[in-house]
């Protein structure tokens, strides 16, 4: 079993969405993200360089999420989660939650999220 790396309500302000209101004005977003990996290397070293270091993490989401403007916030998760995978050689697999509490629905809602979870094994 793999242990977990999880950050959580990572908040931010961009301009993601389909509709010119969105775009133009943009709105409240936030981030979670889990990490699974084996840490206990890292634990027991106490060395940084064999785990993830969730805060160089949070930064390259943030940077991403508060970047080019995307009509699909699935575009947006897709990105963090790959870079991800990419950046972070010890990672197992990762799942990228944004939530969008202030989506356009004609409805009463709590929040709509989209996620996304890439993984290196192969299913």
């Amino acid at each position: 079993m793999a242990d977990r790396i999880e950050l959580k309500g990572l908040t931010f302000h961009a301009n993601h969405g389909v509709l010119a209101h969105e775009t133009e004005f943009g709105q409240a977003f936030s981030l979670d993200i889990t990490c699974w990996l084996e840490f206990s290397e890292a634990a027991r070293d106490d060395d940084l360089t064999k785990t993830v270091n969730y805060a160089e993490l949070a930064e390259t989401a943030l940077a991403i999420a508060t970047g080019t403007p995307r009509q699909l916030i699935e575009t947006v998760v897709v990105e963090i989660a790959e870079t991800a995978m990419r950046t972070y050689e010890v990672l197992h697999a990762i799942e990228v939650t944004l939530h969008k509490p202030h989506a356009p629905i004609p409805a009463v809602f709590e929040d709509v999220a989209v996620v996304a979870r890439r993984s290196r094994k192969r299913m």
